[in-house]
């Protein structure tokens, strides 16, 4: 155990976490919480009122101490490892935390000058020295449309939101807020749409603005919002696919997310069905990862990428003729 958890001042917050949770808690029972004499856990509670924090202790059968008006939260305290891991996750998904006028920076600059001495020197010090490479397409929520979003969905109200679409079109849509979803550094809203009378999954940063009505809700019983979410971002777009793996689906599906669609077999071989609004990335960044061979049965715009793709890398291939061009060959 470190020298900061038996510190008296970590036994003595360790004593206000105990009081808070059970008020009315015996000199003899908060020893035996902390692993000290009866004489070392009154100390502990002089420690507390001596730093303004009301301890009231009552006689009898049913006495004890007990926290008084006005008692405040102890602070939260942190492991060496606890605070370290806090720093690399806020870094890891939010890189422009390491400036301090950063919203998020700002706030784990708080934290960190909170930490005590020895943690908070390792906590700065690896704020100050860890280079995190910029986020190229940065897509941070509104805290404020985010914080209403949770409101709604906690208390099972409908919300107006204003959405920008990826065109940069903006709607005004209501909704019954199911559930937020982390998907890989993006934030979803999950919900149904009253305006398409379907299922939507909207990218938070792009809702400009959140408005909570006093409509009430259910969602939908056993929902599971991940399951949803990635379902649902495989359907609906612009542009229809439809693939034949020529490989048993055993070995095909552990290289098709469900964004991709919905893969089935077909006996020997197995079907992949579903849309996107990006052909080319479909088929340069998904199925060009995929290592069996494969057709496109269906989706004129997915077939004319892929056709476009292989044109490039045959291109690549081909031996270089005089002077670095590709040689010709043989019609």
């Amino acid at each position: 155990m470190s020298d900061t958890e038996t510190s008296p001042t970590a036994r003595a917050l360790r004593t206000l976490e105990i009081l808070r949770e059970r008020p009315g808690t015996t000199a003899e029972q908060l020893a035996a919480r902390l692993g000290v004499t009866d004489r070392a856990a009154r100390r502990y509670v002089a420690i507390l009122r001596e730093a303004g924090v009301p301890v009231e202790s009552e006689r009898g059968p049913y006495g004890g101490y007990r926290l008084g008006r006005g008692a405040r939260l102890a602070p939260v305290s942190f492991t060496q490892e606890e605070a370290l891991g806090l720093v690399m996750a806020v870094l890891d998904g939010r890189p422009a935390a390491t400036d301090p006028d950063d919203l998020v920076g700002s706030a784990l600059g708080k934290v960190v000058r909170a930490l005590p001495e020895a943690i908070g020197r390792q906590a700065a010090a690896l704020r100050a020295h860890a280079a995190a490479a910029p986020d190229p397409y940065p897509a941070h929520p509104d805290p404020a449309v985010a914080s209403t979003l949770v409101e709604a969905i906690a208390a099972r109200r409908r919300v107006v939101v204003a959405y920008r679409g990826g065109s940069g079109e903006e709607r005004r849509t209501e909704v019954d807020p199911w559930a937020v979803v982390v998907r890989r550094s993006r934030w979803y809203l999950l919900c149904h749409s009253h305006r398409a009378d379907a299922v939507r999954t909207y990218r938070i940063d792009r809702i400009r603005a959140a408005e909570r009505s006093t409509v009430p809700f259910d969602p939908p019983e056993g929902l599971d919002p991940v399951a949803v979410l990635e379902r649902h971002l495989g359907t609906g777009w612009a542009f229809r696919t439809r693939v034949l793996f020529d490989a048993p689906i055993e070995q095909v599906a552990p290289w098709v997310g469900p964004t991709m669609g919905r893969l089935e077999a077909a006996g020997a071989q197995c079907l992949l069905e579903g849309s996107t609004r990006n052909p080319a990335m479909y088929a340069g960044e998904w199925l060009a990862a995929v290592p069996f061979p494969f057709r496109v049965l269906d989706g004129p715009e997915l077939r004319a990428a892929v056709a476009a793709l292989a044109s490039r890398f045959a291109a690549a291939a081909e031996e270089p003729g005089p002077r670095g061009r590709a040689a010709h060959r043989p019609v």
